[in-house]
């Protein structure tokens, strides 16, 4: 297990853009999964003490996931991602906004683009997150997306090395 993997989150308010670079020690497949599939998503995507909770995935172009980050007093904060591009293994991209239990989106939202590439064993995701609005990139700092998403990717890690030393 190697200790010195890269992770990079930097946030450039002139293109409204969150880049992060991250590596984990683990086979790109493993890793591509744990993007895309219900079952380890939920185990990851939300920084503890919040939970993820997915009600359904399609993961598919034109499809969509729709989740909710659960607080421990059972607070829900919903979301909804439309799958825009798909490139299996390589690359997928997505909207992302928030919205209420009925799915009604409250814009302005995000593009995401999530990169993956493996090499000696070690795969790298990387993300351009680019806000529609400066004030949503703001707003979406300021609720600590910078820890937050830190705490869920270093929970992926975990996982990964527990499903790899199985």
């Amino acid at each position: 297990m190697k200790n010195n993997l890269l992770f990079d989150l930097t946030v450039d308010k002139a293109s409204k853009t969150v880049f992060v670079n991250r590596e984990f020690d683990a086979d790109l497949s493993l890793v591509w999964d744990a993007f895309t599939k219900q079952e380890i998503l939920d185990q990851w995507w939300a920084p503890k003490p919040y939970m993820s909770r997915t009600k359904y995935i399609d993961f598919k172009v034109g499809g969509q996931r729709f989740y909710a980050m659960v607080s421990p007093e059972g607070q829900e904060n919903w979301q909804i991602q439309k799958y825009t591009s798909i490139n299996p293994k390589t690359n997928f991209k997505y909207f992302s906004a928030f919205a209420d239990k009925d799915e009604n989106l409250s814009l302005p939202g995000s593009d995401w683009d999530l990169n993956f590439s493996e090499l000696n064993g070690i795969t790298k995701v990387s993300m351009a997150i680019k806000n529609d609005s400066l004030e949503r990139m703001e707003k979406m700092i300021e609720m600590g997306f910078k820890q937050g998403f830190a705490m869920g990717l270093q929970q992926l890690d975990e996982l990964l090395i527990a499903q790899t030393n199985k």
